[in-house]
């Protein structure tokens, strides 16, 4: 049984209202600060809200730490995920472009892509234009 604090009110509502960026615990623990939510409170409620399937953990290129994203959003388990290194934005790639790339893929290397859990990593065209 889940309960609705408001601990893990505010944990999700923050997640919910930055669907498109990834945070690691540590960064959501001071974006709460005030908010009557203590560290082991957000550790536990990422645990909990991951095994529920409303948020997904991802790690980063070249770094141990784990970061989360909302997720419980049909529209986006079904979509290639671009991740830029630079800002931290989340991209869904179009359902055109997806459906495309994963046909190629599994036609010329018989490999079945999960798009759940798909993410492309790089630069997204705000921060490649700002170098």
């Amino acid at each position: 049984m889940t309960y609705n604090t408001e601990q893990r009110t505010s944990l999700l509502s923050f997640l919910t209202e930055n669907p498109d960026k990834t945070f690691s615990a540590k960064e959501i623990a001071v974006a709460l600060e005030g908010k009557n939510i203590s560290k082991s409170s957000v550790y536990r409620n990422l645990a909990e809200l991951e095994a529920e399937q409303k948020i997904k953990r991802v790690t980063k290129a070249g770094s141990k730490e784990s970061f989360y994203q909302f997720y419980d959003n049909s529209e986006c388990k079904n979509h290639i995920h671009l991740s830029c290194t630079k800002c931290g934005k989340i991209f869904h790639l179009e359902s055109e472009q997806t459906e495309k790339l994963v046909s190629e893929v599994e036609q010329a290397d018989g490999f079945e892509i999960s798009r759940a859990e798909t993410t492309l990593y790089g630069v997204c065209k705000d921060c490649g234009i700002k170098n």
